[in-house]
């Protein structure tokens, strides 16, 4: 066994060389270096990051990733390390545990580094529209689009969120499908700095060329209503009902827009909605809004408890199932409905907008109402 001083000294000795090969970029001497020092000091937590990152630019992720995990288990609060622990294994094709780690180390916090921030986001929205998380997805990467960045790659995912394209597959160049889909990219990204009469032309050219391609209308009709134009969303997410009549969330956006302010206009779109797609909780939670709207106070219970049994944490449905109760008489109900939702709106407990399409007017909690692409199934 080694006496702890000449330890010591060995220690000091090859942490300094391995900082200065991977300084000098010898990387694979740095490796060597660090793996000998550690080996001495288990504990160092700088140095596994250092391997970590040089590790990940040999492009050796399954070994980095090791490393930085032995970073997050000396640090728990190591956002940083967890998002590279998520590029790691977003490189080996882990992409659930990518995602993970990567929000994960998001909601910590990172080192302040724009670059890193940056690949996080875009790695993020990646994996959200490989799952289908559209609204997730489009969160993400819009943010990349407001700190200027702009690229092939980052307008080819925002057009696939625009068009609720899920998965990897890149579209054949020269296609109509490669046409739009960059077009719908360019355009979500000049609204993501609200450019919107830019947007709305580059939308308008599309739509015009493309009348007939599936969700197009239904990605313009969201582009207006970010852009406040319920009339002229309304009128798009129309037309995507006539092309395909079976369009569920065009349905939910109609339905939605018309919450609060015609109610009773809305509640077709919604039934409809719940019709085709029952398994849907957002379908049963927005029908119940737009019915307690309408003083169907009995039928909007059912709905809600319907939704709350799909989604028993998500705090906007408790809210709007105590009013309903209280309107009926079931005070004591209607009381512990409104604890729960105090409740789970408490910080970093979930709740609907993570779920639907975000805002806030209606004392719910539950955003703009748009349905979104995050929206939950029933179990």
């Amino acid at each position: 066994m080694q006496e702890p001083a000449l330890a010591a000294s060995e220690f000091a000795t090859l942490s300094a060389q391995a900082d200065r090969a991977r300084d000098a970029n010898r990387l694979d001497d740095a490796v060597l270096l660090y793996r000998r020092a550690l080996a001495l000091q288990p504990n160092w937590r700088e140095g596994w990051w250092s391997l970590g990152t040089v590790e990940y630019d040999r492009s050796a992720y399954r070994d980095a990733g090791k490393a930085f995990a032995r970073v997050i288990a000396l640090d728990p609060n190591a956002g940083t390390a967890k998002v590279m622990l998520g590029l790691c294994e977003f490189e080996q094709g882990q992409d659930l545990s990518a995602l993970r780690h990567l929000e994960e180390g998001r909601q910590i916090g990172v080192a302040d580094d724009p670059q890193l921030r940056h690949v996080m986001l875009y790695h993020i929205g990646v994996l959200q529209q490989r799952r289908g998380n559209f609204e997730s997805a489009h969160e993400a990467l819009a943010a990349l689009c407001r700190d200027s960045i702009r690229n092939d790659d980052l307008t080819r995912e925002l057009g696939m969120v625009a068009l609720r394209v899920p998965g990897s597959r890149p579209a054949a160049k020269g296609t109509p499908e490669a046409t739009i889909i960059a077009g719908l990219g360019r355009a979500e990204c000049l609204a993501a700095q609200d450019k919107f009469d830019e947007a709305r032309r580059e939308y308008a050219e599309l739509v015009k060329a493309y009348p007939q391609y599936p969700n197009i209308h239904y990605a313009y009709g969201k582009l207006l209503l970010s852009a406040h134009d319920a009339a002229a969303a309304v009128t798009e997410f129309q037309r995507e009902i006539l092309n395909y009549p079976d369009h569920v969330f065009a349905r939910l956006e109609i339905a939605a827009a018309k919450y609060r302010v015609d109610s009773p206009g809305g509640l077709p779109y919604a039934e409809e909605a719940v019709r085709l797609n029952p398994k849907l909780a957002f379908t049963h939670y927005l029908l119940g809004l737009l019915l307690l709207d309408t003083r169907n106070y009995q039928q909007a219970i059912r709905e809600l408890e319907i939704a709350r049994r799909a989604s028993p944490r998500q705090a906007p449905i408790y809210f709007a199932l105590a009013s309903a109760y209280a309107h009926v008489g079931r005070k004591q109900e209607a009381a512990q409905a409104r604890a729960i939702f105090v409740r789970l709106k408490r910080p970093n407990s979930p709740s609907l907008s993570a779920h639907t399409s975000g805002g806030g007017r209606d004392g719910t909690g539950a955003g703009r109402l748009g349905p979104g692409g995050d929206s939950e199934p029933l179990q």
